[in-house]
This record gives C-alpha cells, structure tokens and sequence, in this order.
C-alpha cells in the first residue's frame, strides 16, 4: 500500500501539517508515516525530561503515532527518525518509500531546530519525486476538501498538474474551479491560456469532476490565485512549481516561493516532468 508522509519537527505548524496528512490518508486509504531529521551538527534542546534530544523525539513521534491512528483507524501510522539534512532526508524517504506525496509546514521553531525556516520547504519541493503539499504556519485546514483552485497559464507544463488535481478531487467529490490566468493583453497569448484552461476542463468533465471555469488578466498570478481562492473560499491550490515569470516575479520571488510562502490556504506543488529528466542526468 502506498503512504502519505508527514514531516514533523514537533513545532504546531508540522504537527498541523501531519494532522491534514493523517486526513488525506484517510480518503485515499494509504498509510501514514512520520518523518523527524536528527542533525547531529546542530544544537538541540530537550522540551521535556529527557536528557537524550532522540529518547524524547521517540517519545513525541510515538504519542503522534497514537493521536493520529484514531483518525486513520483501517491504515498504518508508523514514524521513522532519519540523520542528516532535512530536505534532503525527506526527500530520499520519499523515494525510498515511493510515496504518494509528501506533507510539511513551511515554518516551525520547536525545542529541536527550526527545520523549515528560510528555504528548506522550497527545497523539499523542488527535489520531490511525487507532489508536495505545504501548510503555513497558523492555517488550520477543514478534514473536508470542498473546493480546489486550479490555476492555468500559458506555460507548456501548466497543464501537468491536473491529473494530480483530480485525483485530490475524486477523494473527497471537490469541485475544481479553473482559473486562466494571463499577464499579456496580446490576444494571441490570451488564446493559449484559454486553450489549455479549456483543454483541462475537457479532461475533468471526461473524469466526471465538477468544476468551473473563469479568466482573469493580472500583474502579479500569486495575488490572483490567492483573492480567488479566498473568494470562493478554496481548501486548496494547486501550482507547478516552475510557472509564468515576469518583472514583478523577478523582484518578489518566483512564483511557487510567492505562493508556498504567502498562502493562506494548503499549497499542492507538482514538478514538471521536463525538470526531473534534467536533474537525472
């Protein structure tokens, strides 16, 4: 059976994260495991009695185990403490374990480490064999995926996210609203957007998903996946992780960062195929 994992670093963002994982599992009848990243290079402080930062991450990994097996009571919960650089860790579990996807806050500062400040999220992301789906701190998901915001641009790999999408929304009978996005006032460019944006509603109504569509121009495609989503008040985002650039992307990061880092609402982040054959060589 294939798993869902969760990172943890004991912080309430992880934790939280971990929690909308054990939920996903539930729907798609996977398993469960909890990763925690021991660097021995860093300083670690003990939150409670132990002497020994490992004893007392067992402990807290076993009590999550127990916690989370009462949510996914016909799956697995199980946890495993790996050494070495987080992203790196999580992302080698991953394979090893041929995972379904991986979950993760982007923040967390618990007696440990801060694992996910700065760009050890991203990381993750970038270097995932399966998709990746990130929390911010203080988002608190509903267990219930409703609604699932799909933006489109005019990107050759805009559209390899969709299949990934609809397996999200066959698990919990979402609906998906596609959103065409498009920075040009060409209306040659314009066109392509719509293309795909109606290609991919032609490849849901053939998988029986409900869905709807709209078209906006924007300056900047994070603010506007981000009002949408908000407006019609989405569970969750799902993004390539290499997207449409422009001037304002250049000053304010790329797109997957904006949005990862930015969004109030779950982020699913899918890397495109052409970039994994590029990193394998």
């Amino acid at each position: 059976m294939k798993e869902i994992i969760a990172a943890v670093d004991f912080s309430e963002c992880s934790v939280n994260a971990a929690e909308h994982a054990a939920g996903i599992a539930l729907r798609a009848g996977t398993n469960l495991k909890l990763i925690y990243v021991y660097n021995p290079d860093l300083k670690h402080k003990t939150i409670y009695k132990y002497k020994d930062p490992l004893d007392e991450a067992t402990q807290l990994l076993e009590e999550l185990v127990q916690r989370f097996q009462l949510i996914l009571p016909q799956g697995t919960v199980s946890y495993k403490i790996r050494e070495g650089k987080v992203f790196r860790e999580v992302v080698d579990e991953a394979k090893e374990s041929k995972a379904m996807m991986i979950v993760a806050g982007t923040h967390g500062t618990s007696g440990f480490e801060e694992l996910w400040i700065g760009s050890n999220a991203f990381r993750i992301i970038s270097a995932a064999p399966c998709p990746v789906i990130t929390l911010r701190e203080g988002v608190k998901p509903e267990r219930q995926l409703r609604r699932i915001v799909l933006p489109i641009d005019a990107t050759l790999s805009t559209r390899q996210k969709v299949p990934f999408a609809t397996m999200m929304a066959k698990m919990f009978n979402a609906e998906i609203h596609v959103l065409a996005l498009y920075q040009s006032g060409v209306k040659d460019a314009q066109q392509i957007v719509l293309e795909y944006a109606k290609q991919t509603c032609a490849y849901l109504e053939k998988n029986h998903i409900d869905f709807l569509m709209t078209s906006r121009r924007c300056k900047n495609p994070t603010d506007a996946t981000i009002d949408y989503a908000i407006k019609v008040d989405a569970n969750l985002i799902v993004i390539m992780t290499e997207q449409t650039s422009s001037p304002m992307n250049i000053i304010m990061g790329a797109y997957a960062q904006q949005m990862i880092h930015r969004s109030p609402i779950p982020v699913m982040s899918v890397q495109p195929k052409e970039f994994l054959r590029i990193r394998t060589r």
